[in-house]
């Protein structure tokens, strides 16, 4: 498989569904040809606290799990451009504290749009959310069905970045 041909034989990806209120990630291993989920989670904040707070509890949870799990490699999504902007604004600006983190970390970061990260998971760019949750299981041989959608989502991040190798363009 791709994997070995590439010489890696243990490697850490954070995959990263960016969200003011709720953050999922889903930490992968790529051992020889597998993958397997080390952590997954949601990193959850209020509408009634300051929006700087929010940012910040992002941020500090996102460098713990990077002390904790020591990934190589950050992915995120992308923005995806709705009609509601003042949500892309706050999922703008929570991209910007995961990059941070990422930053502060010496680690590459990979940006995939929401298509590329269906594609790469379910083979089809417009997959349905319920797709991509059971590909995902699948993928990773989990017993059930990552939830919430954003853990799913970080999860299939974290994927499309382990079969998007070697990887092109990074920021970091």
């Amino acid at each position: 498989m791709i994997f070995q041909r590439l010489g890696v034989v243990n490697l850490v990806i954070l995959g990263i569904d960016p969200g003011t209120a709720r953050c999922g990630y889903g930490l992968v291993r790529i051992e020889g040809n597998r993958l397997t989920v080390i952590a997954q989670g949601l990193i959850s904040t209020t509408p009634q606290q300051p929006l700087s707070s929010r940012l910040l509890l992002i941020f500090d949870r996102l460098e713990g799990l990077i002390a904790t799990y020591r990934p190589q490699r950050v992915a995120i999504e992308e923005l995806f451009f709705s009609r509601n902007t003042a949500t892309a604004m706050a999922v703008g600006q929570a991209r910007g504290v995961i990059l941070l983190a990422a930053a502060r970390a010496g680690l590459p970061v990979s940006e995939y749009k929401p298509t590329e990260v269906k594609q790469a998971v379910t083979g089809y760019g417009r997959a349905e959310k319920s797709q991509v949750q059971a590909m995902v299981r699948v993928l990773l041989a989990l017993p059930e069905l990552p939830r919430p959608d954003d853990v799913a989502d970080a999860l299939a991040v974290a994927i499309c970045c382990a079969h998007s190798r070697p990887w092109g363009v990074a920021s970091g």
